[in-house]
């Protein structure tokens, strides 16, 4: 009798060690998001959310997508606020390549477009607004793989650069995931890049 309740529960927590061994490139994640700009010294942060996802089209090929939008209000004195508000969408495809049973080979290259938004406010009105966009081109080389069955870690280095900047910055991404089941789990990551570093911490839901 032993024997038979031991071996059921064996074969009841087989689906999830097996899918705990394997990476999910088919996903959707939503968070907060902290975007800490540096200028001369001064360093201000923007508060906000993102949203963005994977889908795996093909045995070593995924697409990604996301979304994010931060958002600050500047008490400048005598009743007048700005509100500043930074907007990035990306889209993007990817490859993987597998290493050993526990690490990936990743690599992706995407399109950013970054809006920042200036409303001048007196008194809750809005006197005076401007904004302004720009796309650039993002791409990353990383290792992404399970420490234990239910962690997940990525470490990405990356460029980006385009018409709209004066010059490329390098990107340094670290991120991990702890899966409370098959499908949920909680995900942090940190991007770096300079005078603009990244913070997100996020639910994430694997297909």
């Amino acid at each position: 009798m032993r024997t038979t309740l031991i071996l059921a529960a064996l074969l009841a927590a087989a689906p999830f060690a097996a899918a705990a061994e394997g990476l999910s490139y088919s996903y959707v994640e939503g968070g907060w998001n902290r975007t800490e700009i540096t200028v001369n010294g001064d360093s201000d942060d923007l508060d906000g959310g993102y949203l963005r996802g994977s889908w795996q089209i093909a045995e070593p090929v995924y697409l990604l997508a996301g979304y994010q939008r931060a958002t600050k209000d500047f008490n400048l004195g005598s009743g007048f606020v700005l509100e500043g508000t930074l907007q990035q969408a990306s889209v993007g495809i990817g490859y993987r390549q597998e290493m050993t049973e526990r690490v990936e080979f990743i690599a992706d290259i995407s399109v950013l477009r970054s809006k920042v938004e200036s409303d001048l406010r007196l008194r809750g009105r809005s006197v005076d607004d401007s904004s302004d966009t720009s796309s650039l081109g993002f791409g990353n080389l990383g290792l992404r793989g399970k420490p234990s069955p239910r962690t997940e870690a990525w470490i990405k280095a990356g460029y980006i650069d385009g018409s709209d900047v004066d010059e490329g910055e390098f990107v340094g991404t670290l991120g991990g995931q702890v899966n409370f089941t098959k499908t949920w789990g909680i995900v942090a990551e940190a991007q770096f890049i300079d005078n603009a570093n990244q913070y997100r911490v996020g639910v994430r839901a694997s297909f």
